[in-house]
């Protein structure tokens, strides 16, 4: 596969850091002290809303294309957390966006699209995620999305149409019907001001009472060969259903695409393949030792096994870290060790640089011996 000179990737890496850290020249929202107050709903489909969000006292939002947050709301007197990745764009920081589509069965979606109003506030955590551009810098990207699973990939996209360096982009995504597409008419005109952005949909079915001259159908190779005929030499993004990034990645396998240009964003639990799981320097948890786990801003303690996590630990007494994933992923359990020794296994939601600085997910972290806590 032909990619980009590590070098001049590099340069262009550097550039995108530092435009990201020109925004940041006033007050940031800090997720675990602000509050977050709705001051737009926007109506994309029939059942899709765009709730915006703003802080009381206007700081701007610091985050990277792709990430996600974790709205804490009370739904029927209970204490709910979820995941919403963010379909705005850190070029545009005064405000943040989440895309959400009401489903049948959809607990928190749908309570969303009924419920919340212009000047509700609600508590959010984040920002987090690893699925995102930033660190993966290519001359040229393939999106791919289905269903709301748009909201990751149109917000690099954003973010690549107002950062203006003709980076090349092709953008595909699969709805049911062309009504059900997200966001259709602003891709349309992003691709038709900047000729290196390309915007292909797939519907499922046309509408009933309207023409389609798009693609009709599934996603399939010679959809992908049509649309994107050098995707071999791309870096692919892709976010959607289970089943839907399942028949991508098969497509991609069958077509020899080299795997490790291909990433995806799931929050469901990860499958790893015994050979694909990370070292963990053979710890062992032994499940009748003890550890004693501390929390020093609340001033509570409690002994546990060493096969519990620090997220059960703060349970035992009492205290509500929040959590949503509850395997590592959406970072939102994220707290500072500030002394003794856990066995962290994380699948994405926090980062070298935090666990350096002596953060760990409580979900995921089992306490070696006497561990002290800051919450």
């Amino acid at each position: 596969m032909s990619m980009p000179k590590r070098h001049e990737l590099g340069i262009q890496q550097m550039a995108v850091k530092q435009a990201i850290r020109e925004l940041n020249t006033t007050t940031q929202w800090d997720s675990h002290s602000q509050m977050l107050e709705c001051v737009m709903i926007l109506q994309d489909t029939h059942d899709v809303k765009t709730f915006c969000f703003q802080t009381n006292d206007s700081s701007w939002f610091r985050y990277l294309p792709g990430q996600f947050i974790t709205l804490e709301l009370e739904i029927d007197g209970k204490p709910v957390l979820r995941t919403y990745t963010l379909s705005s764009s850190p070029s545009r920081p005064l405000s943040i966006s989440i895309t959400v589509k009401a489903t049948k069965g959809g607990y928190v979606s749908n309570w969303l699209h009924a419920n919340l109003k212009e000047g509700d506030k609600i508590k959010a955590h984040g920002p987090a995620g690893l699925f995102t551009l930033h660190d993966y810098m290519a001359e040229k990207y393939l999106f791919i999305s289905g269903g709301a699973g748009i909201t990751p990939t149109l917000s690099m996209t954003r973010w690549l149409f107002d950062y203006g360096n003709h980076t090349d982009v092709h953008f595909i995504h699969c709805a049911r019907t062309p009504s059900d597409i997200i966001a259709r008419q602003e891709l349309e005109s992003m691709s038709a001001r900047v000729g290196d952005i390309k915007v292909a949909f797939v519907c499922e079915e046309p509408d009933p009472y309207g023409s389609w001259t798009g693609y009709t159908g599934r996603v399939n190779q010679l959809m992908l060969e049509l649309i994107s005929s050098d995707y071999q030499e791309r870096e692919i993004f892709c976010c959607g259903p289970a089943p839907f990034m399942q028949a991508v990645r098969d497509i991609l396998n069958t077509a020899g695409f080299d795997m490790d240009h291909y990433h995806e964003e799931s929050f469901d639990s990860p499958i790893i393949e015994e050979e694909d799981r990370p070292d963990h320097d053979d710890v062992i948890i032994d499940d009748d030792a003890k550890s004693s786990v501390t929390f020093s801003k609340s001033k509570k303690d409690t002994r546990v096994k060493e096969s519990d996590t620090i997220l059960t630990a703060a349970k035992k007494t009492g205290l509500h870290i929040p959590s949503a994933c509850q395997f590592g992923v959406c970072g939102t359990c994220k707290v500072k060790k500030i002394s003794g020794d856990v066995h962290m296994m994380h699948n994405g939601g926090i980062t070298q640089e935090q666990i350096d600085d002596g953060y760990v997910l409580a979900c995921c972290s089992n306490p070696l011996g006497d561990v002290v806590i800051d919450f």
